[in-house]
């Protein structure tokens, strides 16, 4: 049963996105590139105390974006943590991406790369994919390896960049971890349309949306946007997080029942009555459950 804390965000997310159903495409469109316009630029970095204190960024040119490289102050790192981020497509890098990031690699002795890719919809997965790939690919041949973690649309984007990292051959990711990735903007999965009625956070009218920004002028079914229907063998390990009361909890169930017959080690595990990404969510206990889950796996 979900905790109270829990209870208060179903309530309150919701509320302070101010999410509702698509009026329809171009005021979207507009909206978001409003509120892109006016974003603050740089790291957020608010929900870590004392972060400039007890941590160093180096700001990367990852090939016409920038990618931050977070390393912990007066600590030796063994390895990488790659963090894709999500919110649609169209969100930037959030304050909870930093915090979930460093606690996460905090605890396995890693160095946190935090890529700034550009955002739908005055761009689509053309404009970073082959450059991300690059990045995951450069990081998995130092020494340690790296993680590769992402969640909502950035952990679709981690499954479709991992994809394009084995076809290439060379280093791939040690391990990966999907939160609630949004894996397939088809949407396709059975049950979709009843789990629209069930989130009271995200919806299908918008998800439809933010998909065709995302993938363009380009097929919704090829793999590096839909990386859930596309080539599943050869990955490496992978943790997949999710709650039981979001839009995309069929798409999750789908990648569950995929995995075994492409010969992937994938460990699923549903969240009962959980909401999306609850794992970056402050204070819950699920949350917390969720990170030495993903740190016990990645060890």
């Amino acid at each position: 049963m979900p905790s109270a804390l829990h209870q208060l965000y179903v309530t309150a997310i919701p509320r302070l996105f101010e999410s509702g159903e698509l009026v329809d495409v171009e005021t979207e469109r507009a909206g978001i590139l409003d509120l892109q316009r006016r974003r603050p630029q740089g790291l957020p970095t608010w929900a870590v105390p004392r972060f400039a204190r007890r941590f160093s960024v180096e700001e990367q040119d990852a090939g016409g974006f920038p990618s931050y490289v977070i390393t912990p102050r007066g600590r030796r790192v063994r390895r990488t943590v790659v963090l894709l981020h999500g919110g649609a497509y169209v969100a930037p890098i959030d304050a909870l991406h930093v915090r979930y990031g460093l606690r996460l690699a905090r605890r396995l002795g890693a160095r946190l790369v935090l890529p700034d890719y550009p955002l739908a919809p005055e761009h689509t997965w053309r404009d970073s994919h082959d450059q991300l790939v690059d990045l995951v690919a450069h990081w998995s041949a130092e020494p340690g390896g790296a993680i590769l973690v992402g969640d909502s649309a950035g952990g679709g984007l981690a499954l479709a960049v991992a994809q394009s990292v084995r076809d290439r051959g060379g280093p791939q990711p040690s391990r990966m971890v999907l939160l609630s990735p949004w894996a397939d903007l088809t949407m396709s999965a059975p049950d979709t349309e009843d789990y629209d009625r069930r989130d009271p956070w995200l919806f299908l009218s918008k998800a439809h949306a933010y998909g065709r920004f995302w993938a363009g002028a380009d097929e919704l079914d090829r793999y590096e946007v839909s990386p859930a229907l596309g080539d599943l063998s050869g990955l490496p390990p992978t943790l997949l997080q999710f709650g039981g009361r979001e839009l995309l909890t069929p798409t999750c169930r789908m990648l569950a029942r995929r995995a075994p017959e492409a010969g992937w080690r994938l460990t699923a595990l549903e969240e009962p009555g959980a909401l999306h990404v609850y794992a970056l969510m402050p204070g819950l206990s699920e949350g917390r459950r969720a990170l030495r889950r993903a740190v016990e796996f990645c060890r």
